[in-house]
Order: structure tokens, then sequence, then C-alpha cells
């Protein structure tokens, strides 16, 4: 994934933050849907095939459940379930887009969405549509960064791409530390040594066992995913060499 380089077959992560509104504390807010939508077609647009993986922390988070006493397993559940919903929320918002969508899930809902299916996952996007992947990995105890780097490679993705609420990996919490400076450029193995907090370890651990670059960058800057699509130095680039 070198600068200059069109991506052709991305995979990207969305965490279920991404859709809800702060000010209005809705946890799915129609205006940013709809932006983010806009954008997502847009890219689209340009010939990109779109896999998303999208969180479901804006409805429910397993862990947080796990660790108010819930049991662990159950919790995850939940949270598999959240990430449905939020899947629907942007197939909506795609179509409206004028974006073939589809929702496959790693847990059978037949009523809502398809089961996910590999080389059913790869032929819709040959055929232009959109396809998200919701319930993880249909697995608890394993994040939807892990289930992101595990559909990336499934697919064939040129890349991981992960959207974040900053503008890519830092050397300390930003949201803690006015003085942290970002990191434009790291390796797997820095990435893992240093536990750097942006993306789950095991996710990270596969990428670097199947050489599959990932990107890390802001969502809410306007026009930034078309910018990594298109090759731009945007954010944080994660690889082997670093």
């Amino acid at each position: 994934m070198s600068n200059g380089a069109k991506l052709t077959r991305v995979l990207l992560k969305l965490s279920g933050e991404a859709l809800s509104g702060a000010p209005s504390g809705e946890s799915i807010d129609p205006t940013i849907l709809k932006a983010v939508s806009e954008e997502l077609a847009e890219v689209h647009a340009s010939g990109c095939q779109i896999g998303i993986v999208i969180g479901g922390g804006n409805i429910f988070r397993g862990l947080k459940g796990s660790a108010s006493g819930m049991d662990r397993t159950a919790a995850d559940h939940m949270g598999m379930l959240a990430t449905v919903i939020n899947g629907i929320a942007l197939q909506d918002g795609l179509e409206k887009a004028g974006v073939n969508t589809r929702v496959m899930s790693a847990l059978e809902i037949k009523a809502v969405c398809e089961p996910y299916i590999r080389r059913r996952a790869v032929r819709h996007l040959e055929k232009g549509r959109v396809v998200i992947f919701v319930a993880g990995t249909g697995n608890p105890y394993f994040s939807t960064d892990t289930a992101a780097a595990l559909r990336a490679m499934e697919i064939r993705a040129n890349a991981l791409c992960k959207a974040t609420k900053v503008e890519g990996i830092y050397d300390k919490d930003p949201s803690k530390h006015p003085d942290a400076k970002m990191v434009r450029r790291l390796s797997y193995d820095q990435f893992l040594m240093e536990r750097v907090g942006v993306m789950d370890a095991t996710a990270v651990a596969l990428c670097r066992d199947n050489d599959l670059p990932i990107r890390v960058f802001k969502l809410g800057q306007p026009g930034n995913i078309k910018r990594v699509v298109m090759g731009e130095d945007v954010g944080s680039l994660v690889t082997a060499e670093g």
C-alpha cells in the first residue's frame, strides 16, 4: 500500500460511535448517517470495491457489560446484535444515496440480512455492491477489530482502513495529553510492543502474519475516506517496514 496507489478493494472498519450524535445523544444520528453514507457513495462511484465492518459501541459494548457483572458470552452476543442494528441503518443510508448494499451476518438472522458466506461476499463486491459485515466473527471474546482483519483477508482487500475520532496513531492518548504527537509510520511489531490502544492486538497480529497494511485515519473530516482510497498519505500507516 504505497502512497499514490489507488486501492481497488478496501475493508473499512467503522466504530458504532461513528454513527452516534454526541450533542443529541442519539445512538444513530440521521445527519451523521447521511453524511457518512454520501461520502461512501462517492468513494464507491470511483470504482473501489468496499467492504465494511461496523462496531456496536453506540448501542451496547460487550466488554462494558461484562465489566458490570454480566456473563461475558451473553454480553458479547448483545454487542453482536448491536452491530446488526448499525449495519441495517448504514444499509438504509447507502441505498438512499444510490448504492446497492448487502448486509452479511456472522450470526444467522435471515429475516433481515444474509448469512456470511465468503464466496458470496466476494461475488457481491465484484457486482459493485457495498458489503456490510455484522455480528463480528460470530464468536464471543473477539472484537470487531479482529473481525475486520479476518474479513479483510478473506475478501483479499488491499488494506484494512480503520476510521477513528482522531487523526491517526499517537505516541500517547491525545485526549489526555495535549503534547501527544502523531506517528505517521509504524511497524506491526512496534504497534504490538508499544501496546497502541487504537486497535485490538489480535487484529494487528493477524494483519502482520498476512502482510496486510493498516491505515488509521479520522472519519469526521469530510473527504478523508476518498483520500485514503485514492492513495493519499492520510493519518497513520502500519506495515511490516513501518
